[in-house]
């Protein structure tokens, strides 16, 4: 295998995934809806057009691929959730995936693996104790809801190459989403506690994160839906708790009341306060091994200033 396709290619995790395949020696194909402003940073990579929503796409170059990595999609927390933009959080999910596998059916013909991704937003809150299994029942609310369209919209893609669906965590990672988040408050010396602070979070390093999409990748057995997460989830407060000791110095703990969330955020703040406990079980019984199993590595090593050169 040589050409590796990826869309959303751009964002956190397609810039780790693409330096990291690029540095294994693969041929990275960004199908992205601005080609033209290409990473000329990344070895190994050509950027080509995709604009599902024009149905627009460089069939030239899916023409070359071997394995896709599909990750676009409008971001879950970039804005507030109007029901506008709840619409393009799903169309661009769902009607994105639909025009892809229909382009890989036709186009590519070598394409033997499709990996996309999901999110454990699929599962909702803790119900009984025992952490969420992929064999699980989606939660009715809205992130459930957009979960099952957007991975029901890639099961055809059976019908001609292996389907990997990878259910992503909270996603930690020094350049964006939450971790970069709770470190903007922390350079002042202030750790905020969003709600009870004892909701369960099932995070993730970003790390593993593209370590596993080229598990499943380079792996024949590993087919159909796996959590996306560390073996061993946290409360909130013990995240922010292992950032503040990693990062050093004085913080100081300021709740942040869920009434007063659910006033900034609107109906997203669910998602913030809610505890959701989810197993990786399934992709360890595989032969994945988590380079980040606990919190305090993960945290330490996102903390960690780069070395001098």
């Amino acid at each position: 295998m040589k050409y590796i396709g990826i869309t959303g290619g751009t964002g956190l995790i397609g810039r780790h995934l693409s330096k990291l395949l690029a540095n294994d020696g693969y041929e990275i194909i960004v199908f992205t809806r601005k080609p033209d402003k290409s990473r000329k940073y990344i070895k190994n990579t050509t950027y080509a057009e995709w604009n599902p929503l024009k149905k627009k796409i460089d069939t030239e170059q899916l023409a070359k691929v071997e394995a896709m990595v599909h990750l676009s999609g409008e971001g879950i927390a970039d804005k507030r959730w109007t029901e506008q933009r709840k619409t393009d959080i799903l169309d661009s999910r769902v009607l994105g995936t639909e025009f892809l596998v229909e382009q890989l059916k036709e186009h590519a013909m070598e394409c033997r693996v499709l990996v996309c991704s999901s999110a454990i937003g699929y599962y909702g809150e803790d119900k009984n104790g025992k952490p969420f299994r992929e064999t699980d029942e989606p939660a009715n609310d809205f992130l459930g809801r957009t979960c099952v369209q957007w991975e029901a919209a890639s099961e055809c893609a059976w019908d001609f190459t292996r389907r990997v669906v990878l259910r992503l965590g909270i996603v930690l990672a020094k350049e964006g989403g939450a971790f970069k988040e709770f470190n903007k408050p922390m350079n002042f010396g202030i750790m905020p506690i969003l709600g009870s602070g004892e909701q369960m979070v099932s995070w993730i390093h970003v790390r593993d994160v593209v370590r596993m999409i080229r598990f499943a990748i380079e792996r024949s057995e590993v087919e159909g839906i796996y959590n996306t997460v560390a073996p061993l989830p946290v409360t909130h407060s013990n995240l922010v708790h292992s950032m503040a000791r990693a990062k050093g110095g004085i913080k100081i703990p300021i709740p942040v009341p869920a009434p007063l969330l659910k006033l900034m955020l609107g109906e997203m703040s669910i998602e913030v306060l809610k505890s959701c406990t989810v197993t990786p079980a399934r992709i360890m019984e595989k032969g994945f091994r988590f380079e980040f199993r606990d919190i305090e590595s993960a945290v330490k090593n996102l903390c960690a200033k780069p070395a001098k050169k």
